[in-house]
């Protein structure tokens, strides 16, 4: 597997984002998993509590691509939580793959971190 992109941001404590990451739809109060059209709910396929997290692929064009989430402490009760695309070879065209490293920032630096307020 090729590394794909990868992006770190600060988020709220390691077991608040751990819970979120393995139960995308465990709080209704929150939700923040919007998929679009051509994408489907992640498979956990690894869950290491309290600092990794696999994800299956998101999208059908690319079901070999897997989502790791390192959680981190940042010394002062929040998370330095970082995601990696990993991809099978070939790598995805230039477009696909700005879309799928897009997408992940959006879903994970933007969507989840709202819904903490951050």
């Amino acid at each position: 597997m090729l590394e794909a992109g990868t992006r770190r941001r600060h988020q709220p404590p390691p077991a608040v984002v751990f819970a979120a990451l393995t139960d995308p739809a465990g709080d209704p109060g929150r939700p923040w998993l919007q998929l679009l059209d051509d994408e489907h709910p992640p498979e956990i396929l690894q869950a290491s509590p309290p600092d990794v997290v696999v994800w299956s692929s998101l999208w059908e064009r690319r079901p070999d691509a897997r989502i790791r989430f390192d959680l981190a402490s940042d010394g002062a009760g929040g998370t330095e939580l970082r995601w990696t695309l990993h991809v099978a070879e070939p790598l995805p065209d230039p477009s696909l793959l700005g879309h799928l490293r897009k997408r992940l920032n959006q879903l994970i630096n933007a969507d989840l971190r709202a819904t903490f307020g951050q």
